[in-house]
């Protein structure tokens, strides 16, 4: 592959990062009418959370070694917060981890790498 789109997920996690996908940021409110009275009440709730998708390539030198850096990932699925650092030096904060696939492995004569695709929620938008 040519050049290498490095991202760094927790600080302590590094992989090539093949796409980032940032949802739009949202609002919520409520609105409420009474009959009788002209106009509406609006009532703001606050920013919302946004969906991530995150494509990304692990590389190893063995397959034991890859399943151990798939591992590190999958385990923060756990419900608390995470830092992402993406390739173009972006920084998303209190992400919650819900889910991690990998799509796609190849073995050659330099070692083995998967392709995943994990989604991410961000809870608060700064």
């Amino acid at each position: 592959m040519g050049c290498e789109m490095a991202a760094i997920l927790d600080s302590t996690i590094k992989f090539e990062q093949l796409g980032l996908e940032v949802g739009s940021r949202a609002r919520d409110s409520i609105e409420r009418s009474t009959a009788g009275v002209d106009g509406t009440l609006s009532i703001d709730l606050g920013m919302r959370e946004r969906k991530i998708v995150v494509k990304g390539l692990l590389r190893a030198v063995s397959v034991e070694l890859l399943f151990t850096r798939e591992n590190s990932i999958a385990e923060l699925i756990d419900g608390y917060m995470h830092v992402l650092e993406s390739a173009n030096g972006a920084e998303f904060r209190n992400l919650r981890i819900d889910s991690f696939e990998v799509t796609q492995q190849d073995y050659s004569g330099g070692g083995v790498c998967s392709e995943f695709t994990m989604q991410v929620t961000q809870l608060r938008v700064a």
